[in-house]
């Protein structure tokens, strides 16, 4: 069994919104397993959070990159937000995007691939910026989308520079219709992914063990009522459709209307564009998610510095 260290207990306050006490016993049953002491908070009706969300903590720069029927994102961490307002580390972000678009988003590819004018691959260019900026730094990972016909639209939140920022989204739209208005659609549906964080486009995109795991949370929140099983079936069906429509993209609420499904919106842009709109996929990165950053104190930091 993990010592429950106070670490741990801060870190599972800040995760479920449960009281210190609560957590602590929350640890001690689940044997100091983080994510199952967030279930059994949640089976006692102790915690509002439904999913447990990664610690943004790494600084640096999402890039992104999108050309017609293919799109490609970044991100390239550092270890201060000084450097992403680096004009060279912005450029370097900037020229790695679009590598990552000529190589499909494949990431040992991107590493190996030649770098603009340095005569080095980007492993090697990177490995020359550490030395020169003063920070370790890291491309950390990378994805693309391509559709057959139609477009892939990008989008970049909390914009730092053209292309660059701290939450970047790729949508993919496959459609026969006309260009410009799918154009406008992609860009307005990867704004709502950069709000709306979904997990996968439909239900069977659903990641299995997270859908089993929030049926087994459901089903012991329904128990608790004391009803049949029959009828606590029922109750976590009706949960779970909940669940879809905070999760899964085409069931979700369009952020600009606030009213329309996604997918009763890809109904209506049909009639608009001139032939039937489908999501072929969506990549969403935000900078340092799942990323755990030492905590420091920093009058310390300082006086270590100085010698203090």
């Amino acid at each position: 069994m993990a010592e429950i260290t106070a670490a741990l207990v801060k870190e599972l306050r800040e995760t479920s919104g449960a009281g210190m006490m609560d957590c602590k016993k929350a640890l001690t049953e689940s044997g100091g397993d983080l994510e199952a002491a967030v279930d059994w908070l949640r089976k006692k009706g102790l915690a509002a959070a439904a999913k447990k969300a990664g610690r943004v903590a790494a600084e640096g720069l999402v890039g992104v990159a999108a050309e017609g029927t293919t799109g490609a994102v970044v991100e390239i961490n550092s270890e201060t937000d000084f450097v992403a307002r680096n004009e060279n580390f912005q450029e370097f972000v900037r020229n790695v995007a679009q590598i990552a678009l000529e190589q499909g988003g494949d990431l040992d590819k991107i590493q190996a691939a030649p770098y603009p004018g340095s005569g080095n691959s980007v492993a090697d260019k990177l490995t020359a910026m550490i030395g020169t900026i003063g920070e370790n730094m890291a491309l950390r990972r990378a994805a693309g989308i391509t559709v057959s016909e139609g477009v892939v639209c990008s989008y970049i939140h909390n914009q730092t520079a053209p292309g660059l920022g701290k939450i970047g989204v790729l949508i993919g739209l496959a459609s026969a219709g006309d260009k410009a208005k799918l154009e406008a659609l992609g860009r307005q549906l990867a704004m709502h992914v950069a709000a709306a964080q979904p997990q996968a486009v439909d239900r069977d995109g659903v990641d299995a063990s997270a859908l089993d795991r929030e049926r087994d949370v459901l089903s012991d929140q329904a128990r608790a009522s004391g009803k049949p099983e029959e009828i606590i079936a029922k109750m976590v069906e009706g949960r779970l459709r909940k669940f879809y429509e905070e999760v899964v993209l085409l069931e979700q609420v369009f952020v600009i209307d606030g009213e329309t499904k996604v997918n009763k919106v890809l109904e209506n842009a049909a009639k608009d564009v001139g032939a039937p709109v489908t999501i072929a996929g969506f990549v969403r990165f935000q900078l340092g998610e799942g990323v755990e950053r030492e905590e420091q104190d920093f009058a310390a930091e300082v006086a270590a510095t100085l010698g203090g």
